[in-house]
């Protein structure tokens, strides 16, 4: 037999791929990925900070080679790709990436344009002192240590972390299943958050929002978003906030200004923010802008030219924010590893409290080391004091005794320690100012013992030195503008500005052709004869208008649902045009029954077949989405199938019976949305056609062959709203319609 064959073991294909699916996600997560609640940092950041120490790259020595810091990384700790630990390590240099730097970089690091690094030969860097902070203590038993994956030396599993690096300079990453998302602090602001914190553990979020107001980004800009988004944000562990560049006005000669932009927002590159304000600019789609220049040296500087001086700032500023990443949202997405390496998403008092957790661990670890160094130290102090104390009986033995160190043992009744601690001794030790020394240590580190011991065993002191750390970092950073002053500035969200279609879009005359099988196109200019229009077999024109492509489009479907469709957004050309369920969402057992052209505050009437309708006003039919907005509430017997303009005092409605009535239009209610009132009651039929006129002037209606007929003696067809109404008029059209 052979014996690969004796060591193939059969299984479920399905088994076999998700157990080393689960295994690459699992590995994904918490090794990859999703940041420690405690630390901040991932496994690349902290084993690049831990491999930095080991070289002794503090901020007060001299640079080493990028290449060297990447290749004690891969090669002791991170068994991945060297441009991976390099582009790591190059983000924690870079100042418009990280809100407090980890890496001191010497050299090219990319810059806020996107351009990459130079190479790892060419680049030099040390630890910062927020990196050293980090590390702070990491020799004290303050953290678990666990070995590298090849078993020949130990990493840490957590940072001692005396920074709370996780808000301060945020994280991103994309796991399996899921990501994570946090924007960075201010410290300071974190500081007085977290003192608070200590005080009240149960703090709200409302509360924590004074200290907190909002991310600061390392790039600065304007934070507009509103206070009640920002709490549910920091509550749920899941938001988004609204940032803006900052820009401001200068004054040019004759009048005319120019906008200048100084920040934008946080990583946003900008030379794609360049290009695609120049896309913009080509494209027609910036009508007010003339120009757009990067003036920007060591600060950055964007100069855009608005065609006329006579445009308000405002608006330009706001046409911009709607078409380009002046304006983003940035997102919050708090999902991170607790202590247990459990993943989930934390509010903002969770992570605060999970730092404050792991730094009061810290701090009785850090104790408890202290204590143990004071107990060690105070056992050999006590054997020094013995020897002194029997100096020549100690001098005796070590002279005359075979086994002296047997014989102290048994004369002064010490350990095998201090024994050896007594026999190390150097002759020099033994004057008498050493003697002094050594009893004034002894009481400072018998009263240092005791203080630790009553810090262990007092909770409330505990926090007060957590608080005092606290305090110290704030301190230390308020002493630094460059890094503790908020650079994002804190605004209200922007009121809607009515931002005019002609800013983004050049004016033309256009005519807007729909098909009876919804084929739509707009064609340049105001062509009068749509007898020339070509269709595709079997379809005809249904509807024309003439309008700009400034316009919005208004289309109303069988089931009630009002379209909006940029006029721009037409395709062009001398084609059939596009189906317009291509750019709305409309169903296909659904038809376009109506299409106009919106003007403001102009009043409409709607009906469905059912004979029910209402009045309404354009602004109300506006939609924002592919999704329509739904207008008349249909049923299901019924169908959307008037949509006309009001004009005048009366209303005519016919119905399919061939049945007329007229009615003051005063007997319609206003409305933005419903069925409806009954206009007209029918026993076998539906509404077929209506119409509103002017009563003095007659109601008129089209006859074959484009003649027109008017009746003025309308009197035996007027009543009340609801009511059957009577045959019309000998002549009136088969099947019965006014136009």
């Amino acid at each position: 037999m052979d014996t690969t064959e004796a060591n193939v073991e059969e299984t479920n294909f399905a088994e076999a791929l998700s157990e080393r699916y689960l295994a690459y996600a699992l590995s994904t997560i918490m090794s990859r990925s999703l940041p420690d609640v405690r630390d901040g940092l991932k496994p690349v950041h902290r084993r690049l900070l831990y491999a930095m120490r080991q070289l002794r790259l503090s901020p007060q020595e001299a640079f080493k080679k990028s290449a060297r810091v990447v290749g004690d990384v891969m090669g002791k700790f991170h068994p991945h790709g060297d441009a991976a630990i390099y582009d790591a390590m190059v983000r924690l240099a870079q100042d418009f990436s990280q809100r407090y730097p980890l890496v001191d970089g010497q050299g090219n690091f990319g810059n806020i344009d996107g351009d990459n690094a130079a190479a790892m030969r060419y680049t030099e860097a040390r630890m910062t002192t927020v990196a050293e902070r980090l590390l702070q203590g990491i020799d004290e038993e303050t953290v678990d240590f666990r070995e590298t994956y090849d078993g020949e030396g130990k990493e840490p599993l957590v940072l001692p972390a005396a920074f709370p690096n996780l808000l301060a300079n945020g994280a991103h990453g994309i796991a399996v299943g899921m990501a994570t998302s946090i924007p960075p602090h201010n410290i300071c602001e974190i500081c007085d958050a977290l003192l608070h914190l200590i005080k009240h553990p149960n703090v709200s979020f409302e509360k924590l929002f004074e200290y907190m107001p909002g991310p600061d980004f390392p790039t600065g800009g304007w934070l507009v978003e509103n206070k009640e988004n920002i709490i549910e944000a920091y509550r749920t562990g899941r938001g988004s906030f609204r940032v803006r560049a900052h820009w401001h006005k200068e004054e040019l000669k004759n009048g005319t200004y120019q906008i200048v932009v100084t920040e934008i927002p946080y990583q946003v590159q900008k030379s794609k923010l360049v290009e695609k304000l120049a896309e913009l600019l080509e494209s027609k789609k910036l009508n007010i802008f003339s120009d757009v220049r990067d003036e920007s040296a060591e600060d950055l500087r964007l100069v855009l030219e608005p065609k006329s001086r006579n445009i308000d700032p405002e608006i330009l500023m706001e046409t911009l924010f709607k078409q380009c990443d002046l304006e983003v949202k940035v997102n919050l997405n708090l999902n991170v590893l607790d202590k247990d390496q459990v993943p989930g998403v934390m509010s903002l008092r969770d992570a605060l409290q999970a730092f404050l957790d792991h730094r009061h661990e810290v701090l009785i670890r850090k104790t408890n080391f202290r204590l143990n160094k004071i107990i060690d130290r105070l056992d050999v102090l006590n054997a020094y004091l013995i020897a002194f104390l029997n100096l020549d009986e100690v001098i005796r033995i070590i002279r005359e005794e075979d086994q002296p160190k047997e014989q102290l043992i048994n004369s002064f009744k010490l350990s095998d320690r201090q024994a050896e601690a007594v026999l190390n001794m150097r002759l020099r030790a033994l004057r008498k100012l050493e003697e002094f020394q050594l009893r004034k240590e002894f009481d400072e580190l018998t009263e240092e013992k005791a203080d630790k011991e009553k810090l262990l065993e007092d909770e409330k002191r505990l926090l007060e030195t957590l608080a005092i750390e606290v305090r110290d970092l704030k301190k230390e950073f308020k002493a630094l503008p460059a890094l503790g002053k908020r650079r994002t500035k804190l605004g209200a969200a922007p009121s809607d500005i009515d931002i005019p279609l002609e800013a983004t879009i050049e004016k033309e005359p256009i005519t807007i052709i729909c098909s009876q099988k919804g084929w739509v196109r707009a064609v340049r200019g105001h062509s009068a004869d749509t007898k020339e229009l070509k269709f595709k077999d079997g379809d005809n024109l249904a509807f024309a208008q003439q309008g700009e492509t400034t316009d919005k489009i208004l289309f109303l479907g069988s089931n009630g649902r009002f379209y909006t469709i940029l006029a721009d957004k037409l395709p062009r050309g001398r084609g059939h045009g596009e189906p317009i369920r291509l750019m709305i969402d409309l169903p296909n057992d659904e038809d376009v029954i109506a299409m106009m052209i919106y003007r403001p505050d102009e009043r409409v009437l709607l009906a469905s077949d059912d004979g029910r309708g209402f009045i309404t006003i354009t602004d109300d039919l506006v939609a924002q989405t592919r999704n329509g907005r739904q207008v008349i509430n249909v049923s299901q017997d019924s169908k959307a199938c008037i949509c006309v303009k009001v004009a005048g005092d009366s209303v005519a409605v016919v119905g399919t019976n061939r049945k007329l009535l007229i009615f003051p239009i005063e007997e319609l209610p206003q409305m933005s949305k419903g069925k409806g009132v009954i206009l007209q009651k029918y026993k076998d039929g539906k509404l077929a056609d209506a119409k509103t006129f002017e009563y003095a002037d007659g109601l008129s209606w089209h006859l074959k062959g484009g003649r027109q007929r008017t009746e003025t003696e309308l009197l035996a067809w007027k009543g009340k709203r609801a009511s059957a109404g009577r045959m019309p008029p000998t002549g009136f059209p088969k099947p019965p319609k006014f136009t």
